[in-house]
């Protein structure tokens, strides 16, 4: 593209700095010329050509940036991308992009008059194992599958100072993690039947929930998808049976400890992870392991920046994420009523 897409990011924290201002600085048709810090001015003295500004008023004011991504809090989404939107901006926010679902339905609308793009940072649909998951289930290798296990743990023992532990609205770890996990299930099966959620606040002092256990019913097939704060041993990633064999992954994809170290999401070698990673294929007669696809982030700022030049359609949709908020929603229902929600009462 000869004219770059001009980018702002409004907040830059650990998320923005290490993860989504690389992904915009290495797309070749976006061009990084913004962000909104209150009190620091930390992406301009990495990026040359990055103006700081105190609020998003004062961004929106200058007319410098044409796409905003918004990498703030959960609870300010909504009003900032509606605000974005108002001013006629294509937006990027972050998952799981509002609290509620009749927000997302709003920003969709809104987004669907004014003609702009609006989507949301769903990255780990570019993990590689994810990718690979889908490859199995689209190529059926492993028969008719039954059962998925889709796991997110860490250790994490103490309650940190992060907005996610706090006592502020869209906080705890059914937001930030359940949401990548739910729309993976999403993606591969589509919609379930119904949903029981077991949600807790296991670690001590802790006032935002950091467990849950989600099973999402299709029929003849289950998933389940957990993460918790207090798991200190290997659990697979994801473990897949099918009537053939069965599918077992360990470990996290490979992108987000090389953004961690400060890494480049550049070259051919980016998400590629080492053999000894692979997962494994079980099957009656053998067992072998199993490529894993190289994760790929970048694809999704690609995506955006196509649809917003070239009209391609977008890879992740606001009506998307609006059927994942309405499966959270219901899943904090069914945990505080002990009670599996049907799609017809989720109205996912």
């Amino acid at each position: 593209m000869s004219n770059p897409i001009k980018t702002a990011i409004v907040g830059f924290g650990s998320v923005a700095e290490k993860m989504h201002a690389p992904l915009i600085a290495v797309c070749p048709d976006l061009d990084l010329v913004a962000s909104v810090e209150r009190r620091t001015n930390r992406c301009e003295e990495i990026y040359s050509g990055v103006t700081t500004y105190r609020s998003l008023d004062e961004l929106l004011a200058a007319e410098v940036a044409d796409l905003i991504v918004i990498t703030t809090p959960n609870e300010y989404h909504f009003p900032m991308a509606m605000q974005c939107l108002n001013a006629g901006k294509h937006v990027v926010v972050d998952k799981p992009v509002t609290i509620f679902s009749h927000e997302a339905e709003e920003l969709n609308k809104l987004a669907s008059e004014k003609g702009l793009v609006c989507s949301v940072f769903h990255n780990r649909r570019y993990d590689g194992d994810f990718m690979t998951l889908q490859k199995l289930v689209r190529e059926g290798d492993l028969g008719d599958l039954v059962y998925l296990e889709s796991h997110f743990d860490r250790f994490r023992p103490d309650v940190s100072e992060n907005w996610r532990e706090k006592e502020v609205p869209g906080n705890g770890i059914t937001y930030d993690l359940g949401a990548h996990l739910i729309d993976q299930v999403v993606l591969l099966f589509g919609l379930p039947n119904w949903i029981q959620a077991d949600i807790r606040k296991q670690r001590t002092g802790a006032v935002a929930d950091d467990y849950f256990d989600i099973t999402m019913d299709y029929g003849t097939l289950k998933a389940k998808v957990t993460a918790g704060a207090l798991v200190n041993v290997p659990t697979p990633k994801f473990l897949l049976l099918g009537k053939n064999g069965s599918y077992q992954k360990f470990g996290l994809d490979v992108q987000e400890a090389e953004f961690k170290l400060g890494h480049k999401p550049e070259g051919a070698s980016w998400g590629v992870e080492t053999e000894e990673k692979w997962g494994k294929i079980f099957l009656s007669e053998e067992t072998k392991a199993y490529e894993t696809i190289p994760g790929n982030y970048r694809i999704l700022y690609q995506n955006v920046a196509d649809a917003i030049s070239k009209g391609t359609s977008l890879d992740i949709t606001i009506p998307q994420t609006i059927s994942v908020l309405k499966i959270i929603e219901a899943s904090f229902k069914s945990a505080e009523e002990k009670r599996t929600i049907s799609k017809a009462e989720g109205n996912w």
